[in-house]
This record gives C-alpha cells, structure tokens and sequence, in this order.
C-alpha cells in the first residue's frame, strides 16, 4: 500500500492542524493505521493508532486528550486532528499501515509494513 501524508506545517503554540494520510494500492479496511513522529535528534515515537474499523483507538502519552485520530474507509483516509499544539509536538509526522487487527506491537514502529514519506509540523513558541 503507497502513503501520502500532507497537512504539515507551521503554528503558534496553542493551535491546531489536521493531519491526513492518503492510501492506495491495498484493501484499506484491513489494515490497522497508525501515526508516528521523529524530531531532530530523537526517535520515532508513537503517536496514535486505530483500529480497521475505527472503533478502537491508542494514544501516546504525551498526546492523550490533545490528538484524535480518525479513519475514513470510503476514502481510503486517515486523519490526525491536533488541538493545543506545544512547541515539543515539532516533528516530522509519519503515517503508517499494519496489516491484521491485533494490537500486540502497536506502539513499535517495527510491526508497521508500509510507511508514508512524512510531513513536517513546527510549532512555534
């Protein structure tokens, strides 16, 4: 399956983005879908992830109660909605796919199969 990322890009703290992820190439719907972030110098953390169906989500902790993710199967989309936005939420985003609907993993960037080429959020303070 091809990812496609956009919806980065710059915002006072305090704000919001949305976030979204374009897929083709595969049966969506079966795949689990997850989001990730790097920022310079550190690694690849876990964002949030949902379920094939969209009713079962995970957040990171540092996310929790800001982040919502969110899927549209007709679309072939999946969305991260970002409200209060801190100056540490500055990262490359990436999008990714799991095939299956375990959750065992989930949070490890190396149970995902497909990767999008990530898009850059910065968060000014």
């Amino acid at each position: 399956v091809q990812l496609q990322a956009s919806g980065g890009g710059l915002v006072q703290a305090g704000g919001s983005l949305r976030l979204s992820c374009a897929a083709s190439g595969r049966t969506f719907s079966d795949y689990l879908m997850g989001w990730f972030r790097q920022a310079p110098g550190k690694e690849r953390e876990f964002v949030a992830a949902i379920n094939w169906s969209g009713t079962s989500r995970r957040y990171g902790d540092s996310v929790k109660g800001r982040f919502t993710i969110s899927r549209d199967n007709a679309k072939n989309t999946v969305s991260l909605q970002m409200i209060s936005l801190k100056p540490e939420d500055t990262a490359i985003y990436y999008c990714a796919a799991r095939r299956g609907s375990s959750w065992y993993g989930t949070q490890s960037q190396g149970t995902y199969d497909y990767w999008g080429q990530g898009t850059q959020v910065t968060v000014s303070s």
